[in-house]
């Protein structure tokens, strides 16, 4: 296709500085696409390292922040497709050009000539006079090409480049076989006796997605991690509950086109070879090097100290959760199948609070409203409705953000909630544009996108507790993109160290608790009545109610992405992974959160590779801020939120991450306030 006809290399046009029309993408037009726009961004910086003037900010720096605003583009639709519209079409695309793409980081990174200009720009006398933010740029930049490898011999960047191709190809590849795992298997329910147990809008949600799957059943769960949980929380059929659990845990490791260890142990093999040229002992020495940890062995001492009560926790509960089954006349202990169902019994039991009442109140649309409002009282933020832009599939809806006291447009905010075949499972959270103002005022555009349970089309949405979390938690990263207030696009928003980046996601869950924000928007759905004070009360009674259950999960996963990536020899996954929980002392009531086969988050992409600690670093953060407010007024002290505004989420990545944490909080972080918030002990 020619480039003047080729819809996804024009520039985005409309209101709000532009948006992408998706009314006139074809799959067919990324392969060209992508070519020309990568070729033009090469030709833009071979442009600026051969530039013959002396090196200045504005022809370096500022000149590559400027270049390939084409890609970033294709980049943002491109990934849109992957994550949300995947299809064999489409991965014959996105395998051909994944690697492709990656390359270019190669090439940037691999410029002599560039380099060289960065380098004498780094150490001049110039950079002095250069504002904070352009000198965190230039520190940025000069960091990063030495981190990449800048200053390896001709031979030793030619096989990092090399690798990283590889990388990119092994990456797409197990994200496909992962969704093929996803969108593939399900769990058939042929009878009423089936569904015994489910709540009513569950039961009516998997009979829809039977019809939608043309299949002759009954209903099915499909195997994503929103229909399955939900499926082992209320089923009464211990034997469906177990089908539900294995063919949750062996997406990826079964024996079929899909297995995803060899592709797995391949990506660590690389990894390790990676870091060993780049100078590094493993590659999770290289991953921490530019975080906020920086050294293994402190994610380790973190992840030790809160294991220790988190399993005495389990314990306790699984105590209780046996009696339970004996009481009962069951002759089983406990097994992870069971721990969610026997859970849920044991805090009616203990708390009077039943999830399937607290989930009448939790209208998905309402708590939408919810957020905005929470934003509203904090930031200034309002949302409002837009039509007339165009969206990738019809679920996805479109809202303006703004300054409620000026008017002034924030950004646009994309809502993508609802499951379906070909786009990936979980949540998250992206970046379609990121805020800057280089040459003028660019508006962000950022989307939340999540796999909630549709239903049929005249119920209202009733999403769990866990599920309203996960929805504040996302909407919190989208705010640091939305507020954010930078001049350089590498700065922007979420372009934080990985293990900071979850702290205003983390912090936003708080509020989903507030009595403020239950009263006014937890109604239920039948009466629109709002949640009474005594169950207000007893949500926050059983606030820490499984918290050992949810640590030992995740930090499991931790454990053992750290280990994977400390280690230099080829592993085998299913022993290595038994291996670790071993060491542990892995409760056996409990799986990790992500087994390795299915480990998305380390082996999707670098992004969280020996990072999955982040969660648990940034939860520590999180705590202590949170205990700011408390401090304070209450949640909504407006001193505090301003101060958490102005700090932290407009400022992106300009100031170094622990440095804006101390200005915010006036002391660096203190673990002691997680293990309050956890309800676990305290060591004097």
């Amino acid at each position: 296709m020619e480039k003047e006809t080729n819809p996804l290399l024009q520039e985005w046009s409309g209101p709000y500085g532009g948006v992408p029309d998706f009314t006139k993408y074809k799959i067919s037009d990324f392969k060209p696409a992508i070519e020309f726009a990568i070729q033009e961004k090469l030709e833009e910086i071979d442009s600026i390292a051969n530039n013959l003037e002396k090196p200045t900010f504005d022809n370096t720096i500022k000149a590559l922040e400027l270049s390939g605003e084409k890609l970033d583009r294709i980049h943002a639709v491109y990934g849109i497709y992957r994550s949300n519209l995947s299809s064999p079409e489409f991965n014959v695309v996105d395998t051909e050009m994944s690697p492709k793409l990656a390359e270019i980081s190669d090439k940037l990174y691999q410029n002599e000539k560039l380099f060289l200009r960065i380098e004498e720009l780094y150490k001049s006398e110039e950079s002095k006079n250069l504002d904070s933010e352009q000198q965190r740029l230039l520190w940025l930049y000069y960091t990063d090409f030495v981190r990449e490898g800048a200053e390896l011999n001709k031979e030793d960047k030619s096989e990092v480049a090399k690798i990283n191709q590889e990388l990119a190809g092994l990456f797409t590849l197990f994200s496909q076989k992962l969704l093929a795992e996803e969108n593939d298997q399900y769990l058939e329910l042929n009878s009423e006796n089936d569904l015994d147990g489910l709540p009513e809008e569950f039961k009516n949600a998997a009979i829809a997605e039977a019809k939608e799957r043309k299949l002759n059943v009954l209903a099915c769960i499909g195997n994503t991690r929103s229909s399955i949980e939900p499926f082992l929380t209320f089923s009464n059929q211990r034997n469906l509950r177990e089908k539900a659990f294995d063919i949750f845990v062996q997406r990826g490791d079964n024996d079929n086109s899909n297995n995803t260890n060899e592709t797995l142990v391949s990506i660590l093999e690389l990894r390790a070879k990676k870091a060993k040229i780049l100078g590094f002992k493993n590659f999770a020495e290289w991953s921490l090097s530019n975080k906020m940890a920086k050294d293994p062995q402190k994610t380790l001492d973190l992840m030790h100290s809160v294991w220790k009560p988190a399993v005495e926790k389990v314990k306790n509960d699984v105590s209780a959760m046996q009696e339970m089954v004996n009481e009962e006349g069951g002759n089983f202990k406990i097994q992870p199948w069971d721990y969610r169902f026997y859970a849920e019994k044991v805090r009616k039991a203990k708390y009077d609070l039943d999830q399937n009442e607290i989930k009448q109140y939790l209208q998905l649309e309402n708590l939408r409203e919810g957020m905005f409002w929470t934003a509203g009282e904090l930031f200034d933020l309002g949302f409002k409705q837009l039509f007339d832009v165009p969206v990738y599939h019809p679920d996805v809806r479109v809202w303006e953000v703004n300054h409620k006291n000026t008017g002034e447009v924030v950004g646009l905010w994309y809502f993508d909630p609802y499951a379906r075949v070909g786009k990936r499972s979980g949540a998250w959270m992206n970046s379609h544009r990121d805020q800057q103002k280089i040459n003028g005022k660019v508006l962000p555009i950022v989307s939340n996108n999540c796999n909630f349970i549709k239903g049929n089309a005249s119920d209202p949405v009733l999403i769990s507790w866990d599920d309203a979390t996960t929805l504040f938690h996302e909407f919190g990263h989208a705010l640091h993109g939305l507020c954010s207030n930078v001049t350089y696009p590498s700065l922007s928003g979420t372009s934080v160290a990985r293990d900071y980046v979850e702290f205003p996601s983390q912090l936003l869950e708080h509020w989903l608790a507030t009595p403020e924000v239950l009263n006014k928007f937890a109604l239920h759905y039948k009466t629109n009545e709002p949640l009474s004070q005594s169950l207000v009360d007893r949500i926050g009674q059983a606030a820490n109610f499984n918290e050992g259950f949810a640590t030992v999960e995740t930090i499991s996963s931790s454990f053992v992405d750290m280990k994977l990536h400390l280690t230099t020899e080829k592993v085998n996954p299913h022993q290595f992974e038994k291996q670790i929980l071993e060491e542990i002392n892995m409760p056996s009531e409990i799986v990790m959160r992500h087994r390795i086969p299915q480990f998305a988050h380390i082996f999707s992409s670098d992004g969280y590779a020996a990072g999955y600690y982040s969660y648990l670093w940034a939860d520590v953060i999180n705590a202590d801020a949170y205990e700011a407010f408390l401090e304070g007024n209450g949640p909504f002290d407006k001193e505090v939120s301003k101060r958490l505004y102005d700090i932290v989420l407009s400022a992106g990545n300009t100031v170094d991450n622990e440095t804006m944490y101390e200005n915010f909080r006036g002391h660096a972080p203190k673990s002691d306030a997680l293990m309050r918030a956890r309800n676990f002990p305290v060591e004097s």
